[in-house]
């Protein structure tokens, strides 16, 4: 992966997409091979990557200002650090007016911001997201595919990062990803991989694209061949 480009990986279910983030999060040691990121290895070693898990980990006993700030701390920032970098964000998440409240008083998809904010506040150079949006309703989908777009090609923190985004989604790995990149079923292997030549920020009528449309077809014809 390239500085700042958005990598998406699909396959089947169980084919080792969210296990293949745990190792590169440095949470899972793998029987063999090595994981690298930048050069260096990150097996059995947290903090080189960013990870956001499929089911958020939002602390219930933790406000959104805390949920918030947990992955910057845990990397070594002091809260007052850690606070004063997430506030002028909490408005740009959509935040703004939640910084006292429960993850229960959010909706879900102000949890799925919360859980991507915590993730970009740690600093790491990589970003890992894995199914960030896969438990929403088609409408905030949409919604928040746009407002990820948004974050990563008009921040120029977040455009020099790197994403690995999991999804089971292929147009939603179309539309946000530079390449897209097939996994097969267990044992999982890369077994294909598409370059998306449009350009981001993509909108939502690009789905009806020809050219969308032959690569759509092209990655579900591997998945299902």
């Amino acid at each position: 992966m390239g500085e700042g480009e958005v990598v998406a990986l699909i396959g089947p279910s169980g084919c080792g997409k969210s296990t293949l983030l745990r190792v590169l999060a440095g949470l899972t040691v793998p029987s063999s091979g090595e994981a690298m990121v930048g050069g260096v290895s990150v097996v059995g070693r947290p903090g080189r990557c960013a990870w956001m898990p499929q089911n958020l980990a939002l602390m219930p006993w933790r406000t959104v200002m805390a949920n918030a700030t947990l992955g910057a701390e845990v990397a070594g920032a002091s809260r007052a650090e850690a606070v004063a970098r997430a506030r002028p964000l909490l408005e740009r998440f959509g935040l703004g007016d939640y910084e006292r409240a429960w993850p229960s008083q959010l909706s879900g998809g102000m949890r799925q911001r919360l859980a991507v904010l915590r993730a970009y506040l740690t600093e790491a150079p990589v970003l890992l997201l894995d199914e960030p949006f896969g438990a929403l309703d088609a409408i905030t989908r949409l919604s928040l595919q746009a407002w990820l777009q948004e974050m990563m090609t008009q921040d120029d923190e977040a455009s020099n990062r790197s994403v690995l985004l999991v999804t089971h989604d292929v147009e939603e790995a179309l539309l946000l990803a530079d390449r897209v990149v097939v996994m097969s079923s267990r044992p999982g292997r890369i077994i294909h991989e598409v370059t998306v030549p449009m350009a981001r920020p993509r909108a939502p009528g690009i789905v009806s694209s020809p050219d969308f449309v032959q690569l759509r077809s092209e990655l579900l014809s591997t998945l299902n061949p």
